[in-house]
């Protein structure tokens, strides 16, 4: 039988730290050897990290990023891999070596760049124009970088027609929710449609606003998951491959005889490598399987992992969050003391004349059941001085949101000088359906260093804190907290559907509007009141001076405020 062994190694890289990614990059292609592995695959630009941005504007940069590969290279001697990196010619690329008996043998630039959604390559990058295949002994493998895989005329039909039994797949994909099932299908569909067997190898890990899922998987020719990497986790997936399988369905397929002759795949480039000679393999043993997540399961784990990273990655140990007894910052809480450990974690309740005392008791209990300190700082006599320090000016005019948001920015200034003094980042506790409407305040709630649930809207926002108590097996966010009107407590009996409409009817409009970019009489079509469609609208047209000093935070939806969606401040178009 003709077999290779393939790992995919599934690894965690930090944009710009080129050694530590390389020395990443050689610890998993030496397990990988110790498993008899033939050929090991690592993601897209696994050695600069995903996405370099302008860092791909210094010229030291991509210097130092070949130097790195070159010195890699040749500590690899007993396997061969493929490994990302930005290849310099005329130009610069995307671009993957395949490293083979200490030394770069080919090298293959991505042919389609992605230049949509938080995606810029056109901006960097320029496209190759030749597909690579590389014959290992007698198994034919051609190699594609992930927008590659997507278009079904692309590289991976013309090398597949050309020889190639095994399409190795880079990828660095951010994760949104239902993403996973959609590139499953499309995999599945690009398998079958070349009679190839389809290596799809993801990193993992947060950067920035984007968190990627790893969620790699190998699918064969006839369209089966041979094997998947776990989900939000750095793994090593190694597994034999059946190319006598590939060769059998191609033999029945007469489609592909008559798409040979058609075809004008003359422009492949073909690099023969003759196979590192190793120990006789011994049997791989058995891998449990990785079972898929849930939509909850994966929202929740999207989120620690991107705290955790963006925490630790940024130089931070500790971080600070402001716990008003609330559904958001529960949930904030949860998910940091997760990511963190609950020692790393402070709570901070400032409750003002306002707060209630059901609000208190809630942070109380929420800090105790996830076991992180938990401080008390009244904010009455500071909001008493600001009042007293403006009368002259205020001249007796009656209380507004003016002074609902001083109480706000008190809270913030609090936050921010334990972050000072003690070096933690402050969470922030925004969700999706705040920051579209503009409820929040600048420099009070928005005030901190990373927004958690900056993207999750409301509703999720409590299926959530449901999900965390029932993973829990008991209540870690209180009862209360998921049943109470939310309030932002900032007057006497206030609601938030005091300002706005109820979240499960706000939700569904956002969505459309933000998410969909549908028009007016498009959501008024889906059973919505127009004057309220109108109004919401406004209120989210009217607050993108706000959105962009807002701190950066997790993607979880397919299209997120930032680089997901930019829409200009000063902006005269009226949506209709």
């Amino acid at each position: 039988m003709r077999t290779i062994r393939l790992a995919m190694a599934q690894i965690n890289p930090t944009v710009g730290a080129l050694q530590r990614n390389a020395e990443k990059i050689l610890r998993f292609t030496e397990r990988a050897e110790r498993q008899g592995c033939d050929l090991v695959v690592f993601p897209e630009l696994a050695l600069t990290g995903y996405p370099p941005e302008d860092l791909l504007l210094k010229p030291r940069f991509i210097k130092d990023n070949i130097d790195c590969l070159l010195k890699l290279s040749r500590r690899i001697q007993g396997i061969t891999a493929v490994i990302g990196f930005v290849d310099r010619q005329e130009e610069i690329y995307n671009a993957a070596a395949v490293v083979h008996r200490g030394s770069v043998a080919a090298v293959y630039h991505k042919m389609f760049l992605p230049n949509y959604g938080v995606f810029d390559e056109e901006r960097y990058f320029q496209a190759g124009r030749t597909p690579l295949n590389f014959t290992l002994g007698d198994v034919t493998v051609g190699v594609g970088i992930c927008e590659d895989i997507w278009y079904p005329e692309g590289p991976a039909r013309v090398q597949a027609l050309a020889g190639a039994e095994v399409i190795v797949n880079l990828n660095a994909s951010p994760y949104y929710f239902g993403k996973v099932r959609l590139r499953e299908e499309m995999l599945v569909t690009r398998a079958m449609d070349n009679d190839v067997i389809i290596a799809y190898n993801n990193a993992v890990g947060g950067q920035d606003e984007l968190v990627f899922d790893g969620n790699g998987m190998v699918v064969d020719q006839e369209g089966r998951v041979v094997v998947r990497a776990k989900a939000f986790s750095e793994d090593l997936v190694t597994v034999d491959l059946d190319l006598e399988g590939v060769a059998r369905t191609r033999l029945h397929d007469t489609r592909r005889r008559k798409e040979i002759l058609e075809a004008e795949y003359g422009g492949v480039r073909e690099v023969t490598l003759h196979p590192v000679r190793g120990k006789k393999k011994r049997p791989i043993a058995r891998r449990p399987s990785v079972k898929t997540m849930d939509r909850l399961e994966e929202v929740w784990s999207a989120l620690v992992l991107g705290t955790r990273d963006y925490v630790r990655k940024n130089g931070f140990k500790h971080c600070v969050i402001g716990l008003s007894g609330g559904v958001d910052s529960s949930l904030v809480a949860a998910v940091a003391t997760e990511a963190l450990g609950p020692k790393n974690i402070t709570g901070v309740f400032m409750p003002s004349v306002h707060s209630s005392r059901e609000s208190r008791e809630d942070a109380e209990e929420l800090a105790r059941s996830l076991g992180i300190e938990f401080l008390t700082i009244p904010i009455d006599s500071v909001f008493d001085s600001y009042l007293n320090g403006l009368k002259a000016v205020f001249r007796d005019l009656p209380s507004d949101v003016t002074e609902e948001n001083i109480q706000a920015r008190i809270r913030g200034n609090i936050l921010m000088a334990i972050s000072n003094k003690f070096g933690h980042l402050v969470l922030t506790t925004g969700n999706k359906s705040e920051m579209s409407v503009g409820y929040a305040t600048l420099y009070g709630d928005m005030a901190g260093g990373f927004a958690v649930i900056k993207d999750v809207p409301k509703m999720m926002v409590y299926e959530l804190s449901s999900y965390v108590n029932a993973r829990a097996g008991r209540p870690l966010i209180p009862e209360r907290v998921l049943v109470k009107p939310p309030s932002a407590e900032l007057r006497p009996d206030q609601t938030d559907q005091d300002t706005l409409p109820p979240y499960e009817v706000l939700d569904p409009i956002l969505k459309a509007y933000v998410e969909e970019d549908r028009s007016l009489d498009e959501i008024v079509a889906m059973g919505y009141p127009k004057r309220l469609v109108k109004r919401v609208i406004t209120m989210v047209d009217r607050s993108e001076y706000k959105r962009r000093q807002a701190p950066p935070g997790i993607k979880i939806t397919p299209r997120a405020f930032g680089k997901d969606r930019r829409m200009p401040i000063t902006n005269g178009y009226e949506s209709r």
